[in-house]
């Protein structure tokens, strides 16, 4: 039999799952049930969200303990969300517009709107979330290729200690450390998440390793493989496996001999001519089409037994993917173009960039040449928050793992760790294989085509994005925060202030907050554009003193953390809009087929759980969530599947509005996710003539990296670092004392210091220092003074230092500083089937010999 990848339903509530047997693996040729409906039968149109683990936890675990006491999302007052909606609409729109848009909300209350509400509580009951369904349904539905569409990346931080800057060394490091965050989640020793104390829903850790992505005929679903204990490594675009977990989930291998593995990979890989290698780099296939790929896997699976099927098993089912790259990008940009798509360089008429060395469909880490190491995730059923915590956990044992070689009493980040493989009886590992396999599918001539055909069009799709990024080490929270402002409201304002100042117009913002302190939270929608924010952006660009500007500035930021408040408590207005929707949408389908239009992913009963997407920076106490903007139109939601039902049973006057495709075409798409861990981390453009903006707020800098259809990136990065510059001068010339990080508190004792109480002490003028830009102007300007006021600094700094540009040309404002002399950062860097499906596994693959490392 081929290996298998186990698939199962959706867990049971507490009570279900303690009186039922445990599940067991199920070979896909059996007939099993999922929702419902035999496997030998025809599925209905949209496919289960199936999963693995119980939601309960085990005696004296760690990881779910609070699974059970976390509080349902609750669903929103009708009124209240129609109010907050006709808010979040009202600066995108003119007089006319919203009046319209106001008369359809008044309709929409008055008639179609309470019959939903009360179906949408009706279908809420016995249900873990009410979005839960249709959010699944929303990606899983999702025809277009996920690579740059879909999946997110984050870019770490260099290895600490720079000797271990090396691929292969950093490569095993980054292994070891995942492995021992895997064994953490399987024993239930990861400590929980939490906000100030409160736990937050975790279910997402157990469907984060061996789990894939799969398309069938009628939509995506996803396979997870909870017993899994192989990784596969792509070099070249070919595939390697080996096993690197025993039964137990403890590790079977040292770093070293991960090192010794990767070598062996690399030294085999290279013997192919990567022209050669790339005309078979199957890998490439999980970047086509949803449906396109779906065919392609008919194609690799018609025959059971076929070594293809076994590869592709392999693959489905392993813990993650590890690709080594052979490139060594050299900016930040082009480390973030390789962690979210790869690169794009054909030689000859062949594609040999690193987009054929990557598996779309499953979680993936990522390593250069020169060390440089990303994660690039599938986001349906995990989501930033997730990804960031196992990110961050896996940087941080790496450099304790490294600090126990020189001491031995060095800290560990795990409540227990793995024996030592190299002390443990060869007898104890089980059947399990440590010498890495290549797989060598059988390239047919379906399958010669298709790679090359699906390389084009991924070639196309990288071309029509760029991306840019912004190393700001300006400032960060400690200067934000010392002045009184929101952190993640002040960035906020920055885009609005940089897009203004560029298009002069606003346009519709989308931020997610998590809502993960609920039972299967994931987000709600924060929507940046208020009318605070818009006039903001009006008297920041007009001749205001500067009074008035951080007047206007502090309002808007007020009013982003009260709305930031009121998602993360799931009162935002979007995702309970969004729901009445996909209800209506639902009623029509069955009445026009009388069929279920929406069979799939039902929604766990009470007690389990699935947890959701991204911290804010730089620590994990943050409500903001990296996601993928949700909307109708964007997820391939129409507006119903019947034209037929459009007579029958018209659109709810508040989605047939314009309103309603003004709110679901982001702009600016952006998320707060990250820590010192992590050296960017971003995602492509939700729309086509958008930007796609993720952003990391550290104590000292602000990164961020932009990606879009080629909208003048550059230009817009750099507006960004423009009105990063000018805020700041604007915030000093208000008189607001900026307070310099890790700053020791004695500095506090020297204004109220009485003189006299040492005589010598007090001799001596005292000076202030200055960053390098004011003492520059100072010296400019013949001034020798150590202190100025607020107002007398401003004038020595110059006071138009907006140029007389005008907001249409503010992206000019730094070549301008740079010109008198000012230096800033470029932002570039320097660089399991169990037993007999073992037994087969065994002759699948050629076996290597191993390298000398």
């Amino acid at each position: 039999m081929p290996t298998q990848v186990r698939i199962f339903a959706m867990p049971k509530s507490l009570g279900e799952t303690l009186a039922a047997t445990s599940p067991t693996s199920l070979p896909k040729s059996t007939v099993q049930l999922t929702n419902g409906y035999a496997s030998d039968q025809k599925l209905p149109t949209k496919m289960p969200m199936t999963t693995a683990i119980p939601e309960h936890p085990t005696n004296g675990g760690l990881t779910f303990a609070a699974q059970d006491d976390l509080p349902k999302l609750p669903i929103p007052d009708l009124e209240s969300s129609c109010r907050r909606y006709l808010a979040a609409l009202r600066p995108l729109q003119g007089p006319r517009e919203h009046t319209e848009t106001r008369i359809a909300v008044e309709e929409f209350l008055k008639s179609d709107g309470p019959d939903l509400q009360e179906k949408l509580q009706n279908y809420a009951l016995g249900k873990s979330s009410f979005i839960e369904q249709f959010w699944y349904d929303s990606y899983l539905n999702y025809d277009n290729p996920v690579v740059l569409n879909l999946n997110p990346f984050f870019l770490l931080e260099d290895d600490p200690t720079p000797a271990r800057n090396n691929q292969v060394t950093r490569a095993a490091s980054l292994v070891v450390s995942a492995l021992e965050f895997v064994r953490a989640v399987r024993r239930e020793e990861l400590p929980p998440d939490n906000i100030r104390g409160k736990p937050l829903c975790m279910y997402q850790y157990s469907r984060l390793f061996g789990t894939a992505r799969v398309p069938t005929a009628h939509g995506c679903q996803i396979e997870q493989d909870p017993d899994s204990k192989h990784i596969v490594v792509l070099c070249h675009g070919q595939f390697y496996w080996f096993d690197v977990l025993d039964d137990n989930s403890d590790l079977i291998m040292s770093e070293r001999d991960v090192a010794i593995n990767l070598q062996t990979i690399i030294d085999d890989a290279v013997q192919t001519p990567i022209q050669e290698a790339a005309k078979g780099a199957l890998g490439i296939l999980s970047t086509e089409n949803r449906k396109i790929w779906s065919g392609l896997r008919d194609v690799l699976t018609r025959e059971e037994h076929s070594n293809n099927a076994d590869c592709l098993g392999i693959v489905d089912s392993a813990l993650f993917v590890l690709c080594l790259d052979y490139t060594e990008p050299a900016t930040a940009a082009e480390l973030c173009q390789n962690m979210l798509c790869g690169t794009n360089e054909v030689v000859k008429g062949v594609q040999i960039g690193t987009c054929v060395n990557r598996w779309y469909d499953k979680l993936q880490i990522i390593v250069c040449k020169n060390g440089s190491a990303g994660i690039n995730f599938e986001h349906t059923g995990v989501d930033g928050h997730t990804v960031l915590r196992f990110a961050s956990d896996v940087y941080t044992d790496t450099i304790l793992r490294f600090a126990r070689t020189i001491n031995g009493q060095a800290p560990s980040l795990w409540k227990t760790t793995s024996p030592d493989p190299s002390k443990r009886d060869p007898e104890s590992f089980g059947d399990v294989n440590t010498t890495p396999h290549k797989l060598e599918w059988n390239m047919i001539p379906e399958l010669n085509v298709a790679v090359r055909f699906a390389e084009t069009r991924l070639a196309d799709l990288i071309s029509q994005n760029e991306f840019e990024c912004l190393d700001f080490s300006g400032y960060g929270k400690n200067f934000i925060t010392s002045m009184g402002f929101s952190p993640d409201a002040f960035v906020q304002m920055a885009f609005q202030a940089a897009y203004y100042g560029l298009y002069g117009r606003v346009e519709c913002t989308y931020e997610p907050a998590m809502t993960k302190a609920y039972l299967h939270g994931r987000t709600e929608a924060i929507r940046s554009v208020s009318d605070e924010s818009v006039n903001f952006v009006q008297i920041f660009w007009a001749d205001n003193p500067a009074e008035t500007k951080v007047e206007a500035l502090r309002k808007a930021c007020e009013q982003h953390v009260n709305s930031t408040k009121l998602c993360a408590k799931g009162q935002g207005c979007d995702r309970h809009l969004y729901a009445l929707f996909c209800l209506w949408q639902r009623y029509v389908d069955e009445q026009t087929s009388r069929s279920p239009s929406s069979a799939g992913y039902s929604s766990p009963t009470d007690n389990s759980s699935i947890r959701e997407s991204v911290v804010g920076s730089p620590g994990r106490d943050s409500i903001n969530s990296i996601d993928m903007d949700i909307s109708p139109r964007q997820r391939g939601d129409s507006t119903t599947s019947n034209p037929r039902s459009r007579d029958l049973h018209p659109v709810p006057a508040i989605f047939a509005d314009a309103g309603w495709d003004r709110l679901n075409t982001t702009i600016l798409s952006t998320s707060n996710c990250g820590n010192p861990s992590l050296r960017q981390f971003g995602f492509g453009p939700t729309s086509g003539d958008g930007f796609g903006i993720g952003y990391i707020i550290k104590d000292e800098g602000i990164n961020i990296c932009v990606s879009s259809k080629h909208r003048q990136t550059k230009r817009f990065i750099d507006a960004l670092e423009s009105y990063l510059l000018e805020i700041r001068r604007v915030l000093r010339i208000t008189g607001r004392k900026a307070a310099t990080a890790k700053q020791t508190r004695a500095r506090e004792v020297d204004p109220t210091r009485v003189k006299g109480s040492n005589r010598i002490k007090a001799r001596g003028r005292m000076i202030t220092g200055l960053d390098n830009n004011a003492m520059r102007l100072r010296l400019a300007n013949g001034s020798s003074t150590g202190t100025r006021s607020p107002t007398e600094e401003s004038v020595l700094m110059s006071d138009d230092e907006l140029g007389g540009y005008g907001f249409f040309d503010a992206g000019m404002l730094l070549q301008a500083l740079k010109a008198r002399g000012d230096a800033f950062d470029n932002g570039e860097s320097k660089p399991s089937e169990r037993a007999a499906a073992n037994a087969r596994r065994r002759d699948v693959g050629k076996k290597l010999r191993l390298a000398e490392y």
